[in-house]
């Protein structure tokens, strides 16, 4: 009995320190845990409507950054592909109007290409050509990934420069191989595999970030045909509302009297709530992308 208590113990050992120096497998279980916790302690203090609210907003935010995700890695993939074959074909008009092209992107800023998207999206919505949340969160996810992009598109071009001047790619193509299978399947899939989950994890943060700076630039009345009223529920989206606001300056009141701390977590969870959601996910998601990086030896 004691033998199999020392063994349960051993192996409970070694698997607390796998996860401890696997930093990325430790923040997914802290990220995971800091959500259930967030979920308990909302279902006790924090009221239905505001709840729904706060809930579909999370909802709402991820799943509009995993479009941007699928959207930005079809986009690189072809991207990458077509500046490939583009440049080995040699002609200089073509080279010029892809460069061009892709320059284009690259020259705009992020934050006010998003915005015009967003912009043309509340004019469809308000001539009603585009209804309810999943087409509006389509459309936000779209336009952000044709800003995004661009950093896959770099990844792959690196992973194929990197192995078409070593004799791995060489000697694939003196074997028959065809040229696009070398690429899609030994180079993306069998070679650069972990780069490129490494950086989907990071255009899912940098989504995150950009649509709550989005949010926020709408919120001050940039034009008067944009308003949040336009838009679904996302995590900015919700912060950036006046009773949220509201909650995020009440903390102001530790200032003159710290005895208000706990009623910041009771009186003023929507917007506490909303602020550290925002946060712990950015964080964890930085933790997790970095932890993957040096897990893999990236």
């Amino acid at each position: 009995m004691q033998t199999n208590m020392k063994k349960y113990i051993s192996r409970a050992k070694d698997f607390i320190s796998r996860v401890y120096d696997n930093k990325d497998i430790l923040w997914i279980g802290i990220y995971i845990s800091g959500m259930l916790l967030l979920i308990l302690w909302d279902s006790l203090f924090l009221n239905a409507p505001a709840f729904s609210k706060v809930f579909t907003a999370y909802i709402n935010s991820i799943f509009a950054g995993i479009l941007v995700i699928v959207f930005a890695a079809v986009l690189g993939w072809g991207a990458a592909l077509a500046e490939y074959y583009t440049r080995k074909k040699g002609n200089k008009y073509l080279i010029t109007i892809w460069d061009l092209f892709v320059n284009m992107f690259k020259s705009v800023p992020q934050i006010i290409g998003i915005l015009v998207g967003y912009i043309f999206l509340a004019i469809l919505i308000s001539h009603e050509v585009i209804t309810g949340s999943f087409f509006q969160l389509f459309w936000m996810a779209v336009t952000i990934s044709f800003f995004v992009f661009i950093e896959i598109k770099e990844l792959l071009e690196e992973r194929i420069e990197y192995y078409s001047r070593s004799d791995f790619f060489n000697a694939m193509l003196c074997c028959g191989i065809k040229e696009s299978r070398i690429i899609n399947y030994e180079i993306f899939w069998k070679n650069s595999r972990d780069h490129i989950i490494q950086k989907l994890i990071s255009i899912l943060g940098i989504t995150i970030f950009l649509q709550c700076s989005i949010d926020f630039i709408v919120s001050v009345g940039l034009t008067s045909g944009v308003s949040l009223t336009n838009f679904p529920n996302t995590l900015g989206n919700v912060l950036a509302k006046l009773d949220s606001k509201q909650d995020i300056l009440a903390m102001g009141n530790l200032f003159s009297d710290p005895l208000y701390l706990p009623k910041l977590f009771t009186t003023h969870l929507q917007g506490i709530n909303i602020a550290f959601l925002i946060t712990f996910t950015l964080l964890s998601l930085y933790k997790i992308s970095n932890g993957y990086l040096r897990r893999k030896g990236l």
